[in-house]
């Protein structure tokens, strides 16, 4: 087996761990599920959530991973000294594959948006634009072609290594993410009527405020961070000894608040400008913005056209940080507990997940047949990795490093042997034991719309 690298330098850690959890997540469901629950409110919601789940979720998993530096499965054992931990790692990795397996597919939608958008395919009214969606989604070959080919650009980063694939390619795509979500937030802002969209952005309305609310910024904050995956856990194993875990977990969950709140300021002041409902659900993306972007820059079709190339550019780059991430949980874990060398065991799981983007694309509606309790295979995989697998493996991993792990162990981690944060430690312990899991199970509670 080859020696284990690491990340190589500071801002490759926070990069590489950053693109790992801002994918489409903040992109594309942070600014709908902001429209749903009243803009600015829910951002300050949001805000507490990552302080008081994000962060210290994030922790619990760098903790884990740095200690172990292994693959998930072998980290938690290292840590615990039990088999039975064991199976928390192997639960973040096998959701973190099923997770590819559909997340390549609405990924390949998005390479095929980036596609048509430079041939001008996607000029034409609403309707136009819905009718190009449902043709191009329930066509047999055509979402497999692209789900496969992202699985493929994802295994051509994941064998290059930690060094020259992860934090290389990280150091190029967060970067460009940046600029482009930039460029379009001063495009959308200089819209007509699109102080509207700013103001419901970051003016409060607390009559908006309650419980659904609240929920609803847990879950993304939950879900935003990738918590659940065993994805922080691997990236945390090729952490150096004197990465400061609680200046990197902030820095991180910064980042993706501010992504999150660059995705708001691209699409709010455009939708507003246009009169376009800010609720518009998970179809914002795919259906609506393509004619919202053509509405907006109707004056000048040709920045429309640009604008929409650069959306579904930085759309594509979002995808692929997260989808790097997810394979090389599966990656680390057949290399290190096979013994294989890095290229086979990125090919097991490529090949694995290609297969589950081709079930989960044409289970969309060229197949129908590919469905499991009367939904489709990829609504099924979605349901059952958001629903069940990620909030029980955050739940599992809070509950182990706040009630069963060494404590001893775990506050040298958090301190870095003592150096740093010490103070603060008795803080981080107080959330992870009490804080944590319970907002996990009302995640979870949630998620099955219990509450």
């Amino acid at each position: 087996m080859t020696e284990r690298r690491g990340f190589a330098t500071r801002i490759g850690v926070i990069l590489a761990t950053a693109g790992s959890a801002v994918g489409l997540g903040n992109v594309w469901r942070f600014p709908y599920v902001t429209g749903q629950n009243g803009g600015a409110t829910f951002i300050l919601i949001y805000i507490g959530c990552l302080l008081l789940l994000g962060v210290p979720g994030m922790l619990s998993e760098f903790i884990i991973g740095r200690r172990g530096q292994s693959n998930a499965a072998r980290a938690y054992h290292n840590f615990s000294g039990s088999r039975l931990w064991r199976l928390v790692g192997h639960l973040g990795i096998l959701t973190s594959t099923i997770i590819l397996g559909f997340y390549a597919v609405v990924a390949g939608w998005c390479l095929q948006y980036l596609f048509a958008s430079i041939v001008g395919s996607l000029s034409g009214d609403a309707q136009y634009v819905a009718d190009y969606f449902t043709s191009f989604s329930t066509n047999p070959w055509k979402p497999c072609l692209w789900g496969v080919a992202f699985v493929l650009l994802t295994h051509f980063v994941i064998v290059r290594g930690v060094q020259r694939g992860i934090e290389r390619t990280s150091k190029i795509l967060m970067p460009l993410l940046i600029l482009l979500m930039l460029v379009i937030v001063v495009a959308s802002c200089s819209l007509p009527g699109a102080w509207q969209g700013v103001t419901f952005l970051f003016k409060p309305d607390f009559s908006h405020l309650n419980h659904h609310v609240m929920l609803d910024a847990l879950g993304q904050a939950f879900f935003s961070l990738s918590l659940g995956t065993a994805c922080l856990c691997t990236y945390a194993s090729y952490f150096s000894r004197d990465t400061h875990l609680l200046r990197a977990a902030s820095q991180i969950a910064f980042i993706d608040l501010g992504i999150a709140i660059l995705s708001g300021l691209m699409i709010f002041p455009a939708v507003f400008a246009v009169g376009v409902e800010p609720s518009q659900g998970p179809s914002l993306i795919f259906v609506t913005l393509p004619n919202v972007f053509q509405q907006a820059f109707s004056t000048v079709p040709l920045l429309g056209r640009i604008i929409a190339i650069l959306f579904y550019a930085l759309l594509v780059f979002a995808a692929l940080t997260s989808t790097i991430s997810m394979h090389e949980i599966g990656t680390a874990y057949f290399t290190e507990e096979l013994h294989l060398p890095r290229s086979r065991s990125a090919w097991i799981l490529t090949t694995v997940c290609s297969v589950l983007a081709i079930l989960c694309s044409l289970s969309v509606g060229a197949v129908e047949s590919i469905s499991v309790l009367g939904q489709s295979l990829l609504d099924f995989c979605d349901n059952l990795t958001a629903k069940f697998m990620l909030p029980l493996g955050g739940l599992l991993t809070s509950i182990f490093i706040g009630w069963f792990a060494n404590q001893r162990d775990v506050r040298e981690e958090f301190t870095n042997r003592g150096t740093v944060a010490r103070g603060l430690f008795p803080v981080y312990q107080l959330a992870v034991r009490f804080i944590v899991p319970v907002l996990i199970v009302l995640v979870f509670l949630h998620q099955f719309e219990l509450l």
